[in-house]
Parts: C-alpha cells; sequence; structure tokens
C-alpha cells in the first residue's frame, strides 16, 4: 500500500498548539484511496524542518507529500499554488533564528509551483461546505521554506496547505477568523482524497486581483 505523507508543525510564535498538527495527527494511519496516511511532525525552525523531512523521506518514501501549517488570520483552507526561494523571517522561529533575504537553495529557481491538483482540491472543498481558496503565497517563513525544499528535492507529487487558527487560538487575538478541529481534520482527509484521484488538475478559476 502507497504512503500519504502528512505533516504538521510544532507550535511557534507564543501559541500552545499549532492546529496543522492537531490535524494531521487525527489522521495517522487512515487508510482511503488505496494510500495509507502517515503523520510527523516538524520542529518550526529553518534548516532543522528540512533535514527532519529528509529523514521521513528516507523511511517512508511516501507516494505524495502534503505540508500543513499554520496561517493565523486566514479565514478558510488555503491550499498553497507557489513557493518562493527565499527566507525572510518576520519573527524569529523556535531556534531563535531570523534570516533576512537569504535564499533556501543557492543553485534553485525563483520558485515552484505545487504538483497537487490544487483547484481540484479548492472546487472538492468548497463542495463539501468548507471554506477554501487557492493561496498566491506560502509567505516567506518556515512554511515556505518547507515548501521550496520538499519542491526542490524534486521527488513525490507534493504540496502545501495552510489552516486557520483553531477556536481557542482566536479567543487570544480578538477578531481573528478560526475553523474548528473537527473541520480542519475533515478538510485534510478530504485534500487527500481529492489529490489521490486526480492526477490532472481542473482548469477552473483560482486567482487573485491582489
Amino acid at each position: 500500500m502507497k504512503t500519504v505523507l502528512l505533516t504538521g508543525f510544532e507550535p511557534f510564535g507564543g501559541e500552545t498548539v499549532n492546529p496543522s498538527w492537531e490535524a494531521a495527527r487525527r489522521l495517522d494511519g487512515v487508510q482511503l484511496g488505496g494510500a495509507r496516511i502517515v503523520a510527523r511532525q516538524l520542529p518550526c525552525v529553518f534548516g532543522a524542518a528540512l533535514a527532519a523531512l529528509d529523514g521521513h523521506l528516507a523511511e517512508l518514501r511516501p507516494a505524495m507529500v502534503i505540508a500543513v501549517g499554520q496561517a493565523g488570520g486566514r479565514a478558510d483552507i488555503s491550499v498553497e499554488r507557489v513557493a518562493i526561494n527565499i527566507d525572510d523571517a518576520r519573527i524569529a522561529d523556535n531556534a531563535g533564528q531570523q534570516p533576512i533575504d537569504r535564499s533556501i537553495a543557492v543553485d534553485g529557481p525563483a520558485a515552484y509551483f505545487s504538483t497537487l491538483p490544487i483547484k481540484a482540491i479548492v472546487a472538492g472543498l468548497r463542495a463539501r461546505g468548507i471554506p477554501a481558496s487557492v493561496s498566491q503565497t506560502a509567505g516567506t517563513f518556515v512554511c515556505n521554506h518547507v515548501m521550496y525544499g520538499l519542491l526542490h528535492r524534486r521527488g513525490p507529487r507534493a504540496g502545501f496547505i495552510h489552516i486557520p487558527y483553531l477556536p481557542e487560538q482566536a479567543a487570544q487575538h480578538p477578531g481573528a477568523p478560526s475553523m474548528s478541529l473537527d473541520d480542519c481534520v475533515a478538510a485534510l482527509k478530504l485534500a487527500v482524497e481529492l489529490a489521490l484521484a486526480h492526477r490532472q488538475d481542473l482548469a477552473v478559476e483560482g486567482g487573485a486581483t491582489h
């Protein structure tokens, strides 16, 4: 049976939980679409996150990888289109590093596009009543670092999904949107199913005006 690697991050930025890991670990061992999901946590640390990822790739030899991260302030499931070759940290990572304008791969291209069917995933999530959109930026923090590094390895089909704060986190950030853990878990499970089912993406609108 083929393996789908689903990664989430440890808490960062003063938070006590990270919804990406809380949701991913709920799906560890789940079988669907002829595949088994294996969840692994990554450190929210530049460099160390990719080293951990390399270990998981070598151990599991997955057919597909979906990395997941927290995007506090976003209101929906954000399926990332592109990762850029830059680390530019607004805050320090969990090891106290704060790289500014540093290339992730000196010999790498400016950007990589997700190899997941991003529009099919968004359409499928919306059809199930889960707010979702194509995102045109994964930021320049550790999430983008991992997405770029993952695609730079040119291994299995891979991409990145951002999820909102959990309600208990949003309660500490007045006005911030949130999504329940159950909905986040359901969204990731469906995203895996859709990614396994669609080798070709849908040719539908998914752009942004700004």
